[in-house]
């Protein structure tokens, strides 16, 4: 079938494309978030690395047959750890899982069956809330949600060594996709001189650390972890093919589990 970008399609068309085609629609909802990610990556990089994803999932599940909705996407949410950082906006986890599931009702209503969250977030408030949504859309909207959560199994270990590590914030992993899909808006003088910062936050998460800055190491106080001075546009092009892989992966299992 074919890939639609919502906000630029009427309504008209749309409620002819979202019941058109024998394997039916789906949306997917780009996540992020507009917080600091180092001296070098703009305020909207989990948004850029959400689109890249969302799109190449999309184009992944269009080629199976599904009509696809890429959304736009949903830039403020839970973003605790970078609340001390100018340019950081942050909600509440309700507000976040009340808007999703209003964006899911509102679909289902007109003839979507299936919603993917393609996040590339992973404050632990913004986590827990997109969990509560893609629930609540579940049980009440009976929309099926396709939520590959990138920090557990199955998916984390198909993703790069230093994002497993953790040590993944504004590092080579997001660095690596930005320069891939916006490489005008790295600061890459700032970038190349910034030292390694091997803490891992899923470690401080699990100690009880609440900001970047209790997470510590030579980045904190930066917002940065990992190795941003070794990110290349090639490894991003090749997350991002994974990422698009993971989405389509996870949308056809929870089809699968749902007889849809």
């Amino acid at each position: 079938m074919a890939i639609f970008e919502l906000a630029d399609i009427t309504w008209w068309d749309f409620r002819y494309l979202a019941r058109s085609g024998d394997r039916g629609a789906v949306a997917v909802l780009p996540v992020g978030a507009i917080e600091a990610h180092g001296p070098h990556l703009p305020l909207g990089t989990d948004v850029v690395i959400a689109r890249a994803m969302a799109r190449s999932g999309g184009e992944k599940l269009a080629r199976d047959g599904y009509t696809i909705f890429l959304l736009p996407p949903l830039a403020f949410t839970a973003a605790g750890f970078a609340r001390n950082f100018p340019g950081t906006i942050a909600l509440g986890p309700e507000t976040v899982s009340a808007t999703v599931v209003q964006v899911g009702a509102s679909l289902k209503r007109h003839g979507v069956e299936v919603l993917a969250l393609a996040n590339a977030h992973f404050d632990p408030g913004h986590l827990a809330a997109l969990h509560e949504a893609a629930r609540r859309c579940r049980e009440e909207e009976n929309l099926t949600v396709a939520f590959p959560d990138l920090t557990r199994k199955p998916w984390a270990v198909r993703l790069t060594e230093e994002f497993q590590s953790g040590a993944c914030h504004a590092g080579r992993y997001e660095g690596s996709i930005v320069l891939a899909e916006a490489a005008e808006l790295v600061r890459r003088d700032r970038m190349d001189g910034l030292a390694p910062n091997p803490v891992s936050l899923k470690d401080a998460i699990a100690a009880g650390k609440r900001t970047f800055e209790e997470a510590g190491g030579p980045g904190g106080e930066l917002a940065y972890f990992g190795y941003p001075s070794e990110a290349t546009a090639e490894e991003g092009r090749k997350t991002v093919e994974v990422l698009g892989q993971i989405l389509r992966d996870a949308v056809l299992s929870e089809l699968g589990a749902t007889g849809r």
